[in-house]
Parts: C-alpha cells; sequence; structure tokens
C-alpha cells in the first residue's frame, strides 16, 4: 500500500517524514523537477523543511500527478487552497474512485465558497466515508525539530483510525473524530484568527489585548460552528478546535501571524507577500469564509475587520479601533 502526498511545501514535507519514519511507502508529487531531483540526491527538501532529513528509501518523488494518484491508496491534499483547482481542473472525474481522501488543507476552494472535502465530494463523486482531514496544533517546523505534537484525524472513525495509525510514532499522538466539516472550518477560522492576532501585535497592541481578541474568537468560532454545522458532541476547547487556534495565533512559526504583523506594521498586501515568500492560508481563506459567515447570518466581527483590511483596502488601524469596542 502506498500513499500519495500532494503538494511540495512544509506541510506537505512534514506529512511525507512523518509517514515514512513509520516505514510507509509514499508517493510524493510536486510541480518542481529540479526539486525532485534534489530531494532524490540530497534526501532533503530544498524549498521548505531544508533541515528534515528525509527516509528516502520509502519515498517516490514524481511530478506526474495522475501517476502518483493511480499508484496510491490514501491520496493527502497538502495544496495550498488557492491553487488546488488547478490541479483538479487536470483530473477526470472518475480519479479518486476507491480512494481515501484526505485533506491536509487548511483553507478553502474560493471559487465555490466550500471545504475543500465538499469539493471533492461533489466535484468526484467521493464517498462522505472516504473522506478524511488532518488537523491540530502541529507546526511543520517543530515537526522537522521532532517536538511532541497532536494530531487529529476528522471523519469516518473507522477509516480515520486506519489513517491515524499510520501516523502514530514517537513524538505524533493521533486520535480521531467525526467532525469533518467543524474541524475544518476551526481550521480555516483559526488561520484568519492568527492574522487579526499579527495585525494587533503589528499595531502596537498588547497581550492583554491579545488575550481578549483569541477568548472572543472562540466564542465567534463556536457561534458560527453551532449555526451552521450543529453538533450535539462537539467540544470548542479540543485540541483540533481550541488548540489549533492558539498555536496558530500565537507561535513564532505561524505565517499567518507573521502576515497579519506586517500588514498592521504598514505592508501592502502584496509587498508582505513577496517578502515572505510562503503562502498566508488566513488572506485567501477571510474572503469566502466572509461570504460564508453572511450566508448563515452569523456576526464575526473579527472575521469581518480582517475582511474589510485585506479586501476592502480599510486601514487596520481603522478597523482594530471599531473592533475593540465590540470585544468582551
Amino acid at each position: 500500500m502506498r500513499i500519495g502526498v500532494l503538494g511540495g511545501g512544509s506541510w506537505a514535507t512534514a506529512i511525507v517524514k512523518i509517514l515514512s519514519e513509520n516505514n510507509v511507502r509514499i508517493n510524493w508529487w510536486m510541480r518542481s523537477k529540479d526539486d525532485i531531483d534534489f530531494i532524490r540526491k540530497n534526501h532533503r527538501n530544498p524549498r521548505y523543511l531544508s533541515s528534515a532529513l528525509l527516509n528516502i528509501d520509502k519515498i517516490t518523488p514524481l511530478n506526474d500527478v495522475k501517476a502518483v494518484i493511480a499508484d496510491s491508496k490514501y491520496i493527502v491534499l497538502a495544496v495550498p487552497s488557492a491553487f488546488i483547482t488547478d490541479v483538479f481542473d487536470k483530473l477526470a472525474p472518475t480519479v479518486f474512485k476507491d480512494k481515501i481522501i484526505v485533506s491536509a488543507i487548511k483553507g478553502m476552494i474560493l471559487e465555490e465558497n466550500v471545504l475543500v472535502t465538499e469539493y471533492v465530494e461533489k466535484k468526484f463523486n467521493v464517498p462522505a466515508d472516504k473522506l478524511l482531514t488532518i488537523a491540530g496544533p502541529c507546526h511543520a517546523e517543530e515537526v522537522a525539530q521532532e517536538r511532541q505534537a497532536y494530531l487529529t484525524i476528522g471523519g469516518d472513525e473507522n477509516e480515520g483510525d486506519k489513517f491515524a495509525k499510520l501516523l502514530r510514532g514517537h513524538y505524533i499522538k493521533c486520535r480521531t473524530n467525526p467532525d469533518l466539516n467543524g474541524i475544518q472550518y476551526c481550521a480555516v477560522i483559526k488561520n484568519v484568527v492568527a492574522v487579526a492576532c499579527g495585525m494587533a501585535r503589528g499595531l502596537n497592541y498588547g497581550d492583554n489585548f491579545q488575550a481578549v481578541l483569541v477568548s472572543n474568537a472562540v466564542q465567534e468560532a463556536k457561534k458560527f460552528l453551532d449555526k451552521a454545522y450543529p453538533l450535539e458532541e462537539r467540544d470548542i476547547n479540543a485540541s483540533a478546535y481550541l488548540g489549533d487556534l492558539l498555536v496558530t495565533s500565537y507561535s513564532q512559526f505561524s505565517r499567518n501571524r507573521t502576515f497579519g504583523n506586517m500588514v498592521g506594521r504598514g505592508y501592502t498586501v502584496k509587498s508582505a507577500q513577496i517578502e515572505m515568500g510562503m503562502v498566508a492560508e488566513g488572506y485567501y481563506a477571510v474572503k469566502g469564509l466572509y461570504d460564508v459567515t453572511k450566508k448563515h447570518k452569523v456576526d464575526m466581527p473579527i472575521i469581518k475587520a480582517v475582511y474589510n483590511t485585506l479586501y476592502e483596502k480599510i486601514s487596520p488601524a481603522i478597523e482594530f479601533r471599531i473592533l475593540k469596542d465590540s470585544l468582551q
């Protein structure tokens, strides 16, 4: 059995590292032939997480996405959400027949304003019990350092447990949770909240404000999930929800927080993206998320403030002066 991983970024590299260390055979797709040649020769990704030594005996890097999918039972999606349709548009409607799809993308499909698994289910007619997601407070940089991390596999618990067993190791704990949509939306929300936390820091708001901002964000997330995807047994304080939000909001490794900080300090969106050289999912996520909150008629002031700053070009200083009066 082989697992196909689509994407060549930090999170894709971290997942490949975890699986290959557990002696799982991996077909790894990325666009760059130069990167593939480098990985084969040096056992490292030259662009992302380059400190992580990879078990190349278990890895087959390829730039043929169709070949990777055809030869794999599980397909892990780790391409930034803004680019996933570019990959999928080239695929046949039956390409995922009899496959298990695992979304490691913490974003939305922009053209559709839907979750990644919702998009895959509709476009490729994948059964709901064959759709999973990887969530939890787990930065790729700490995976490279083999620091203790906790993951949650959302979706069908039978299929989820099979995949979770492939990830578990001496520094990776992994559990399952049936709340496929709730976990994914919380991952989208936390990226936007991290952008807000970065903006607040860039605007010179202190730790007191950050704490209130995050606690309000948790309540906003709960309000949205209860309205859009009600579920009696959902525990918003679990690591797949709150834990992921906290680490993304506070960690030095958070790209979304870094991006927000730069915008708060006066960078334009474009200049911040160029200087970072990496994708901040929160920038793309907030557009779709804002539209979805309007559809479900849920008031989320933090999401609105980030949206207005990034897409309506309103000064972050003005937006945060308005936002601070709505926080409790």
